[in-house]
């Protein structure tokens, strides 16, 4: 008997375009980039717990003048410890995180593609896309699911 295949999951990944944009990934070496300096245990969790490599990624540009989503990328990794939490120097060490147990976790994401930007007033405008926990009141995850459903109506809006 062969183990149950996983389903492929959908995921919402904020970053602060000056901290890394959807240019920064696609100049990186094989468009792909460590996702570091997540400190929240919720989306910790995401990353340690559910994704898997080939996962796809809406690239969502946040904190910035017009947020919105800028590009389609893919989980390029299994998890991993982010070694920030370790470097005193960095603006993510975590000084209660030791080598032999750490606290944080990371994936390696590749960019798929750059997209036009999807700023959320045309998603806010979208019923399809009503129930997406980015565009909840109140939601500062800077990872969260996203459904088969609304992954496919933002491709199609992309494409």
């Amino acid at each position: 008997m062969t183990a149950p295949t996983l389903a492929m999951r959908y995921w919402l990944m904020k970053s602060e375009p000056s901290e890394c944009s959807v240019d920064d990934v696609a100049a990186a070496p094989k468009k792909t980039v460590p996702w570091v300096g997540v400190r929240n245990y919720q989306a910790r969790n995401f990353m340690r717990d559910e994704m898997r490599a080939g996962d796809g990624v809406l690239f969502y540009h946040s904190s910035c003048p017009e947020p919105g989503i800028a590009g389609i990328a893919e989980v390029a990794s299994t998890p991993y410890p982010d070694a920030t939490q370790f470097d005193p120097k960095s603006h993510y060490f975590d000084a209660r995180s030791r080598p032999e147990a750490p606290r944080w976790q990371h994936v390696d994401v590749r960019l798929v593609k750059k997209t036009r930007l999807l700023g959320l007033p045309e998603m806010r405008a979208l019923p399809a896309l009503a129930a997406m926990r980015v565009l909840q009141k109140g939601n500062r995850l800077s990872i969260t699911p996203v459904s088969a459903a609304e992954w496919q109506k933002i491709n199609r809006l992309l494409a």
